[in-house]
């Protein structure tokens, strides 16, 4: 006994020895047949951490394990992740492993797969990402492979909290299951077996933008028997939750060449109306179990036929309710009457006659019933849609009878009575002729608040008639914060807007007693401050559905801090832009005109306009408009009247007053009746101070008409003239935004108002021409606005002044002895012929002497002395040449 107990505990101790030491042996051969059979099947990129091998946890079966297991796509998907596993296991008979894996495949009995993410991909082409098997290039090829690597014979499976995603960016679809736990387990060696599956997982479907199901909780125990010889899965006893409708079902599905052959039933075991709102998903229904619901609840169906590329099976789904009402426990108000008839239903399996018939969906709500009814066709192509609705809504009831949780306020009274007939493509290419309607909708004390609008929107009165072709909007009176609406018009697309994500398209009149334009603006906006450099974070949008014109007629129009009167104009908005057209306005008791375009699609917004002011008063619009100050900073020294023109471009602020750094433009000015109150300005009184003969407050600017440009926060104004009594002033230079200035000021200033030396100097001079003389004085100013600095030249102009007038004065004396030059000569050459010659000579000797001598001794006409020096007579005679010399500038040469 002793000695077959020791051998029985060393052969024990050998297969413990043997279960520990294999793995080592066999990972490395497990490790390679993964990657091979990976490389040899698989077109994509795989990586996992390392390949484990265990007897020990899988006893008596052998465990290979993969840890972080990534499969990565080449292009067209290139490096987008297919699949994540953080553990997959696989469990087999020892045996396998000592199988040539090179002639037959080892057999895999059961697989575990944690933490997996899966992403399934169809590209705007048509391409799937997860097609990565490697296409066999023959028979042969294929034979040979299919006899390596793995081979599966499973008797159970899992799949532990792991996730799927689908998207299909071709048609716009996403499907998505996440916490999804799902296992199965059976005999599968037979022909006929079968398979115990549970399913626990959240599910989430869209389609073209449209949620459908929203984190929906499914649950699933499914039992089928397994025809693997016809490939032929019944389910035998099932049930499944939707959130918490209970549906049971039975039927087979079998997979033949080219699809499946479908044949299942189902419906809800239960009857009561609570199934109806265990379907709506959990995060609207809230908790069900404070609901007191009566009536009946009933949804069945059958699928039949089979699933190919070119049909679906036959659907006959059914979903009934009768007299049924609900009250939630906490909410004042109960549902009642409600009555809902609904077929699913496709009797040829072709997809396009799939349709539904909305035969009765009613139901009442303290006194207002509604009713409504809806046949859908031909759902996959060109859809055609019937319906009709009647009755009254009270919008605030809604959230009083169900447990919704609205962000904003809701309140108002619908009432509809509706005819609409129409097809899909007629609303995609609005042709009106096949869009069939015929009803009103109206609508009262009606209360809409958002967390985009400043105040809530009130309307106290709707109306909208449809008509064949035709929607009219017969009464719109609105009201929100301040502003006071009232509108009519045409709409010409309503059923694409509200169906087909068109844009609104219409033509409506709009009055309006007081319209504010901060009513109409996201909170804060309004009154935030403006960045003259940077990018506003928020600023108010031009809807991009509207498609529309408007005539606007507003009696008060507040914009920013100005106060326009008796506004009127057109509109055109489109494409998230504002064409105004023929805007005119009274401002500052004159009149405004617009022309010009406000762009909001791009990030931040930008304008062109065109506009002219008439008869503005300038103290008004220059203290109101932080324009106009940019642009004239020292006009707010002026009264009096104004004209301009002004064409400029830019970038819009938060609160849609221009950026001042960002405009660009010219503008033309005409003053009328203006005058100037220099004690308002210390530029003026500067001047004054410099130049004292200068006094703005008689000077007269009437007609004064003057061009300037702006760009780059830089304005230039064109020289233009002014006159000061009979002084000329030549104005030109450039001003910023920032207020720096650099002007020039050329004055053609008469002598007369130089001083009292420069008067003194003209009284004596008796000549007329000395009265027009001008110089002129130039005034430089720089600075700013604020503490402007001035610098003039009247010194040297004086100076100039003085010369001028004193060359004037020689010149008068010169003229003189020019004069009695004249005389002298013409006696000496002219002569007196009556005479003799020594009679002639002696006179004219004398008379030469007499002239010389005067011109000489400035006008003393004494007679000098007589002397008898021949030295004395010779002199007279190179002083007359010397004065002839002087007098007529001419040089002569000595002989």
């Amino acid at each position: 006994m002793k000695k077959k107990l020791k051998i029985a505990g060393i052969s024990l101790l050998i297969l413990i020895t043997l279960l520990i030491a294999s793995p080592f042996i066999f990972q490395s051969q497990i490790k390679d047949m993964v990657r091979n059979y990976i490389n040899e099947n698989v077109n994509a990129k795989v990586a996992f951490d390392d390949v484990n091998l265990s007897f020990i946890s899988s006893f008596p079966q052998a465990n290979v394990t993969l840890d972080n297991l990534v499969i990565t796509n080449f292009k067209p998907f290139a490096n987008d992740t297919l699949a994540k596993v953080k553990v997959l296991s696989l469990d087999m008979s020892i045996k396998e492993l000592f199988k040539n894996a090179e002639e037959d495949p080892i057999i895999v009995n059961s697989i575990n797969i944690d933490d997996a993410l899966v992403n399934l991909k169809t590209n705007a082409e048509g391409q799937v990402n997860w097609d990565i098997a490697k296409a066999s290039s023959n028979t042969t090829t294929t034979t040979e492979t299919s006899s390596k690597g793995f081979a599966f014979d499973i008797e159970n499976y899992s799949l532990n909290n792991s996730a799927f995603n689908y998207l299909d960016e071709s048609t716009n679809t996403i499907f998505k299951i996440s916490n999804l736990n799902h296992s199965g387990n059976g005999t599968f060696s037979g022909d006929v077996s079968e398979l115990d599956t549970k399913t626990e997982a959240n599910v989430t479907f869209s389609f073209d933008g449209t949620e459908y199901l929203s984190n929906n909780s499914i649950k699933l125990d499914a039992l089928l028997d397994l025809d693997l010889t016809n490939s032929k899965y019944t389910f035998k006893d099932n049930k499944a939750l939707i959130n918490d409708l209970p549906l049971e079902f039975k039927g087979f599905v079998q997979l033949i060449e080219g699809g499946q052959n479908i044949d299942i039933s189902f419906e809800n075991p239960g009857s009561t109306f609570k199934d109806f709102l265990a379907v709506i998903p959990k995060t609207y229904a809230k908790n069900l179990d404070n609901v007191d619901t009566s009536g009946n609840f009933k949804i069945n169906g059958i699928v039949k036929g089979q699933a190919t590329e070119t049909t679906i099976p036959t659907l006959d789904i059914n979903i009934l309710s009768n007299n049924a009402s609900f009250k939630f426990a906490d909410l004042p108000k109960r549902v009642e009457n409600i009555s809902i008839n609904a077929q699913i239903k496709n009797e040829s399996g072709n997809v396009d006659d799939t349709y539904v018939n909305l035969n009765t969906l009613d139901f009442k709500i303290d006194q207002d019933q509604f009713k409504s009814s809806a046949t859908i066709k031909n759902l996959t192509k060109n859809m055609l849609v019937d319906a009709h609705l009647d009755g009254v809504l009270n919008l605030g009831n809604l959230n009083q009878a169900y447990p919704i949780e609205l962000e904003n306020e809701l309140k108002g009274i619908l009432k509809a009575k509706l005819n609409t007939s129409f097809d899909m493509n007629a609303i995609e290419t609005n042709a009106y002729e096949r869009i069939k309607n015929n009803g009103s909708i109206e609508l009262s004390d009606f209360v809409f608040s958002s967390a985009d609008i400043v105040n809530p929107i009130n309307i106290n009165q709707a109306s909208v008639n449809f008509n064949p072709g035709t929607i009219t909007l017969d009464k719109f009176i609105a009201s929100t914060g301040t502003t006071d609406l009232n509108a009519t018009g045409t709409v010409n697309n309503l059923l694409g807007f509200l169906l087909s994500d068109q844009k609104l398209k219409g033509d409506f009149n709009l009055q309006s007693n007081t319209f504010k334009i901060s009513d109409f603006m996201v909170e804060g906006g309004s009154d935030a401050p403006v960045n003259q450099s940077a990018e506003p974070a928020t600023a108010l949008k031009i809807p991009a559905f509207l498609d529309c014109s408007i005539t606007a007629d507003a009696k008060t129009v507040y914009y920013d801090n100005l106060i326009l009167k008796d506004v009127k104009g057109n509109l055109k908005i489109a494409d998230e832009k504002a064409q105004l057209n023929n805007v005119s306005s009274s401002l500052f008791n004159g009149n405004l005109t617009l022309e010009g375009l406000v762009d909001t699609k791009t990030e931040q917004p930008t304008f062109n306009m065109n506009v002219g002011a008439k008869n503005f008063d300038i103290t008004q619009s220059f203290n109101d408009l932080n324009l106009l100050q940019a642009i004239a900073p020292i006009t707010k020294a002026l009264q009096g009247k104004l004209n301009s023109t002004i064409n400029l471009s830019g970038k819009l602020g938060q609160d849609f007053t221009p950026l001042l750094n960002s405009i660009s433009g010219d503008a033309f000015a005409e003053l009328l009746t203006t005058q100037i109150q220099p004690k308002n300005e210390q530029l003026f009184s500067l001047l004054e101070n410099k130049l004292s003969f200068l006094d703005f407050s008689k000077l007269n600017l009437q007609d004064l008409k003057t061009k300037l440009s702006f760009d780059n926060g830089q304005v230039t104004v064109k020289p233009f003239d002014i006159n000061y009594k009979d002084i000329k002033m030549t104005i030109d230079g450039s001003h910023t935004f920032n207020n720096t200035m650099d002007y020039k000021i050329i004055f053609d200033v008469p002598a007369k108002y130089l001083g009292s030396d420069v008067n003194s100097l003209i009284s004596k001079i008796d000549d007329n021409s000395v009265n027009n003389i001008t110089i002129p004085v130039t005034a430089n100013i720089t600075g700013n606005t604020t503490q402007p600095q001035v610098q003039t030249d009247l010194t040297s102009g004086v100076k100039t002044l003085t010369s001028q007038l004193i060359e004037i004065e020689k010149q008068k004396l010169i003229n003189k002895g020019k004069g009695k030059l004249t005389d002298v000569v013409g006696n000496i050459l002219g002569g007196n012929q009556s005479q003799n010659s020594d009679s002639t000579t002696t006179q004219s000797n004398g008379g030469v002497k007499d002239v010389i001598g005067g011109l000489l001794n400035n006008g003393n006409t004494a007679t000098p002395k007589d002397t008898t020096s021949n030295t004395n007579t010779e002199a007279p005679k190179d002083q007359v040449k010397d004065a002839i010399k002087g007098l007529f500038g001419k040089k002569k040469t000595k002989d």
